[in-house]
C-alpha cells in the first residue's frame, strides 16, 4: 500500500532540513501535503509519518494501549544517551508502567505544598540577584530558577559542593548537547565513537554526572534519613507489586529523566512566557491586574486558579511548544488513519507543532492571543503540548505549577522590559525548541504586589 506524501527530495537532505529547520520542514509539508505525510528520517524505520489531524491523533493516542498501536520505548532511542536504557521513556511494556507507576506519587498533588515553597524560594533568590538598572538573559535565568527547583525537589540538595557540582555539568551538558552537529551526532551513529571528538567530549561530561549522581545514590544507602521527602528519599523506598525496589542504574536514569525533562523544558517555556507578557503590553496589563486582585490574604490555591494566567501560560506552551512530536508509535495491525491504510510496523508521530498552528483550531495561529483558551476548552487532541496516551509526559502537572508559581513570583518582584522588540522565532535546542536568539530583558525596578508569591508562610 502506498504511504502518505513525501518530499522527493533524498532522505539525507530530508535528515538534514529535520536536523536544521524542524519547524519550517513540517510547515512546509502541512500546507502542501495537508494533515498527514511522511519523512526518511530513522535508521529503524525510513519512512516516519508526521500526523496533525485531532481526530486521527486521538485514534492514535487513546488505541497506544489496546491492539493497534503501541509505543515501544526503544524507538525513543535517541534519549538513551542522555538519559540512559532504564529510564521511563526507553522503557517499553510491563516495565514502563512499572516505572510510571513508583514514579507517580512524586507528582501527587499533596506534595505540591513543599514543591511551591521551594519554587517561590529559588524564584526569589534568583530574581532578587539582579540588580534593578541590569539587563539579564531571560532563559538563562528562567533556566537557573528550574534546575535549582528541581535540585531541589528532586534531591533536597540546595547548598553544597556536589550540588554546585551538578548543577554545572549538567548546564554545560545540556548546552553542548543543544547543538545541531549533537542532534546529528544522535541521527548519525557513525559519529558515535570515541575517537570523534565532539562525541567523546559528550560522553566525557555525561560520565562525570553519573559519577556525582551515584555518589549521591550510595551516601543515602549508607546513610538513610527516613524523615527526608525528596523524589531521590521516595524513588528508593518505593516497592513494586513484588515488594522489589528500583535498582541503583534504574534511579540514575529516572533521575537524570526528572532532572533534564523537568527542568529544560520548563525553563524556555517561562521565558516564551515572559517575552510574550512583555512584548504585548495590554497581556501584561491584564495579568498583573489579575494578580494584584488577589490581596494579601487570599488561599494560595488561588493562583493557581487564576483564569487569564492558565490562559497566557497555555497560549506560551500553544505557539512555540517545547516538544515538536508525540513520542513515537507503531501500528500493530493494518488501521485506516486520515484516508491512508497503514500497514504493520509503520510509524507513526503526532506533530504536536502543525496541530498547534492549526488556523481551523486557532484562527491567526502565529498571533500570541490568550484569549483563545477563555473563549472555548480544547480537546487533549487539539492542545497537547506534554504529548498524550500512554506516553504523556508523566511530570506534566508539576511543570505546569511551576511555570504559575515562578512567573507570579518573578512579576511580583520586578519591573521588567525587553531590551530588544523585534520578534523572536523558535529553532531547535537538542531535541525540543527553543528562542531562536537570546531573549535580553531589563530590571526597571523593584516592585511590591499583594500577591500569593510573597506570602510563603501559607499552607495549601
Amino acid at each position: 500500500m502506498p504511504l502518505p506524501p513525501s518530499p522527493k527530495t533524498p532522505a539525507f537532505v530530508q535528515l538534514m532540513r529535520w536536523i536544521f529547520s524542524p519547524m519550517s520542514l513540517m510547515s512546509e509539508c502541512t500546507q502542501r501535503y495537508g494533515d498527514i505525510y511522511s519523512l526518511n528520517l530513522s535508521r529503524k524505520s525510513p519512512n516516519v509519518i508526521f500526523v496533525s489531524n485531532p481526530q486521527a491523533l486521538q485514534q492514535i493516542l487513546t488505541q497506544d494501549t489496546r491492539d493497534d498501536f503501541s509505543a515501544p520505548g526503544d524507538l525513543n532511542d535517541l534519549f538513551k544517551s542522555l538519559l540512559g536504557d532504564r529510564s521511563v521513556i526507553t522503557l517499553s511494556g510491563k516495565e514502563h508502567q512499572r516505572q510510571r507507576q513508583l514514579m507517580m506519587p512524586a507528582f501527587h498533588g499533596e506534595r505540591m505544598r513543599t514543591y511551591r515553597q521551594i519554587i517561590d524560594r529559588v524564584t526569589a533568590e534568583t530574581i532578587e540577584n539582579i540588580p534593578v538598572g541590569h539587563t539579564f538573559e531571560v532563559r538563562a535565568t528562567t533556566q537557573a530558577i528550574t534546575l535549582r527547583v528541581m535540585m531541589a525537589a528532586v534531591f533536597g540538595l540546595n547548598t553544597g559542593a556536589r550540588a554546585v557540582k551538578l548543577e554545572q555539568l549538567l548546564v554545560r551538558l545540556l548546552d553542548r548537547g543543544s547543538s545541531p552537529l549533537s542532534v546529528m551526532m544522535l541521527y548519525l551513529p557513525l559519529l558515535q565513537q570515541e575517537f570523534f571528538g565532539p562525541w567523546e567530549t559528550q560522553m566525557r561530561l555525561q560520565r562525570e554526572v553519573d559519577d556525582t549522581i551515584y555518589a549521591e545514590i550510595q551516601e543515602r544507602h549508607a546513610n538513610p534519613d527516613a524523615s527526608r521527602t525528596d523524589i531521590l528519599s521516595m524513588l528508593m523506598a518505593a516497592r513494586d507489586e513484588l515488594g522489589t525496589a528500583m535498582t541503583d542504574r534504574e534511579l540514575r536514569d529516572e533521575l537524570m529523566t526528572l532532572l533534564v525533562a523537568g527542568h529544560e523544558t520548563t525553563a524556555t517555556a517561562l521565558a516564551w512566557a515572559l517575552y510574550w507578557i512583555h512584548k504585548l503590553p495590554t497581556v501584561k496589563e491584564k495579568l498583573l491586574d489579575e494578580i494584584d486582585g488577589l490581596g494579601e490574604n487570599s488561599d494560595p490555591n488561588a493562583i493557581l486558579k487564576l483564569p487569564y494566567l492558565d490562559a497566557v501560560c497555555n497560549e506560551s506552551l500553544r505557539i512555540y511548544p517545547v516538544a515538536m512530536l508525540t513520542l513515537p508509535r507503531v501500528v500493530n495491525k493494518t488501521v485506516s488513519i486520515a484516508g491512508y491504510e497503514l500497514v504493520t510496523g509503520a510509524v507513526v508521530l503526532g506533530s504536536i507543532y502543525s496541530t498547534h498552528q492549526r488556523a481551523d483550531l486557532y484562527p491567526q495561529p502565529q498571533q500570541f492571543r490568550p484569549e483563545r483558551f477563555l473563549e472555548r476548552q480544547f480537546s487533549t487532541f487539539e492542545f497537547l503540548p506534554f504529548g498524550g496516551g500512554a506516553r504523556r509526559c508523566i511530570g506534566s502537572a508539576f511543570a505546569l505549577f511551576e511555570m504559575k508559581i515562578a512567573l507570579v513570583g518573578i512579576l511580583a518582584r520586578r519591573e521588567l522590559a525587553l531590551v530588544d522588540l523585534r520578534e523572536i522565532g523558535a529553532k531547535r535546542r537538542g531535541l525540543v525548541t527553543a528562542p531562536a536568539r537570546p531573549i535580553r530583558m531589563a530590571v526597571k525596578s523593584s516592585r511590591s504586589l499583594p500577591s500569593l508569591a510573597l506570602n510563603t508562610t501559607q499552607g495549601f
